[in-house]
């Protein structure tokens, strides 16, 4: 399996350890819908601001055809410009259903989740 790294090379990573990365800047309503969209489905994700890490940027252009799109999310050798949160968990389910959490959160704590108001416990 190989991801995307920051400077926007793909690198091998071994079967296990996938993970869920989501390209990101501030000020994006579109980044903001999907970090919720995650956070409801208690799916852990690592952010990556792309003004602010060295290299985000062209692992962005690199999968959306030389623009800086985002949200642009990378998982393995899957890759999306703009998702919704409900083709992020398809991807998951499909390539790392490992990340899946191992319950789905309630109505109540996924809208706290999806507000930032709450950790997840696991």
């Amino acid at each position: 399996m190989s991801a995307v790294q920051p400077d926007g090379e793909r690198t091998d990573e071994g079967g296990t350890g996938a993970e869920l990365i989501v390209y990101t800047r501030p000020g994006c309503p579109f980044c903001t819908s999907l970090r919720a969209g995650l956070r409801r489905q208690d799916l852990e994700f690592r952010e990556i601001d792309i003004w602010q890490e060295q290299g985000a940027a062209a692992a962005v252009r690199a999968i959306a055809d030389g623009n800086e799109t985002v949200p642009t999310v990378v998982l393995g050798d899957w890759s999306a410009v703009n998702p919704s949160a409900s083709q992020v968990l398809d991807a998951v389910r499909e390539h790392a259903p490992e990340l899946l959490p191992e319950s789905k959160p309630g109505l109540v704590s996924g809208a706290l989740n999806a507000l930032g108001l709450r950790q997840n416990e696991r």
